[in-house]
């Protein structure tokens, strides 16, 4: 009776059920894979947020399919304070950055084409491809002291049914940057094959260090069509507004944006109370920025002192909310989170969510409050 594009493994993975029962059993659970920014017990200007939302403009409804024209220049006024000078006829308002790819992979594929996708990185887009009858084909990040791209395995991906790169600058959960020389090679690249990147850049206003050789955002003068995503998720730490966006740019940018257009406006899915509140919300969103920041910089250093002279080692990351742990293999991933999870109370992602090609890594998020952070962290360490 229903499409195939929802033949979806959804029975509880072993993981999941052991949590599942722990939390019916009332056990406590130091949550070390939290990523919903509302929930870790960061101060909001509550008051200048709900005054945002009170505007009685959102009592009028004028659908803009790109977006409305103040929401629009709140975006690129964004871009600008970071030194990147944008258009707002160069963007089209989406209600979230997964909206952003299925408009993409509609504008970009036919059932049954190919999107480049990065190894390791998060889950999400084999589902949202599936979605639009699209096939997902990963390249892989190499790991030597620091992440980069596998260039000659990212070439070899490529075939004639492949329409498009996805990138994620910062990856989630590597925490790597694209370099200007990677940059540089991969717009080349995709201009002479004829593909589109698409770049996901949510976590970018979250750095450990600066870097003069990162590139932290696409939007620019690029070679090939180029569309980046961001959204008020992660830079305002406001997931439950829904605003995402895409900047259009390089050869055939004004075409696609006049195609998004028309996807969107089938949809017209952008609420008018967000869209009237964004320049607000993006000036309000600095101090919520900063606390994120201070949050993740400080778990970081905690957890790159409580594994020094352990049998694990911290990959680096340069940015974004999450970190990685290589452990030893003297038993599978899955058996080390049980095992946390069972005996120590303590809830990590084993590296096969996010599809680490080889074992034995594990993924914990940056976000959780200082107390829960460290002391989860001590649990874990006696454990490995």
């Amino acid at each position: 009776m229903f499409s195939s594009r929802l033949n979806w493994n959804v029975r509880p993975n072993r993981i999941s059920a052991l949590l599942a029962e722990k939390l019916r059993a009332g056990s406590l659970v130091l949550d070390l894979t939290e990523s919903n920014p509302t929930r870790v017990g960061l101060i909001y200007p509550q008051a200048e947020i709900l005054a945002a939302l009170a505007d009685t403009s959102t009592l009028r409804y004028h659908p803009s399919p790109r977006g409305l024209d103040s929401a629009r220049e709140a975006v690129a006024g964004y871009y600008g304070d970071r030194g990147t000078r944008t258009s707002p006829s160069s963007i089209l308002l989406t209600a979230s950055t997964s909206e952003a790819y299925a408009y993409l992979f509609k504008l970009l594929t036919n059932p049954g084409d190919e999107i480049l996708a990065p190894r390791p990185s998060y889950p999400l887009f084999e589902f949202l491809a599936g979605l639009e009858s699209v096939h997902i084909r990963q390249y892989p990040l190499r790991y030597d002291g620091a992440w980069h791209v596998d260039f000659h395995a990212l070439e070899q991906a490529i075939t004639p049914r492949t329409r498009g790169i996805v990138v994620v600058n910062p990856n989630n959960p590597t925490g790597s940057f694209l370099k200007r020389a990677e940059l540089d090679r991969l717009d080349t690249l995709a201009a002479e094959r004829g593909l589109a990147v698409l770049s996901d850049e949510v976590f970018r206003d979250y750095t450990f260090a600066e870097d003069a050789e990162r590139e932290s955002t696409l939007v620019g003068d690029r070679l090939a069509l180029t569309f980046s995503m961001s959204g008020l998720s992660k830079i305002a730490g406001l997931p439950q507004m829904k605003l995402g966006w895409i900047v259009a740019c390089g050869p055939g940018s004004e075409r696609a944006l006049n195609a998004l257009e028309l996807i969107a406006d089938t949809y017209l899915s952008v609420s008018t109370p967000v869209q009237v509140a964004l320049h607000r919300l993006l000036a309000l969103s600095g101090g919520i920025l900063e606390q994120i920041r201070e949050r993740t910089a400080s778990n970081l250093a905690l957890l790159r002192e409580a594994v020094h002279g352990s049998a694990a080692t911290l990959l680096r990351a340069e940015g974004g909310w999450y970190a990685v742990l290589q452990v030893p293999r003297i038993r599978t991933e899955e058996e080390l989170t049980l095992k946390l999870l069972d005996e120590c109370g303590v809830l990590v992602q084993p590296g096969f969510f996010f599809d680490f090609e080889s074992e034995a890594y594990l993924v914990l998020s940056l976000l959780p409050q200082p107390a829960t952070f460290a002391e989860g962290v001590a649990r874990l360490r006696s454990v490995i």
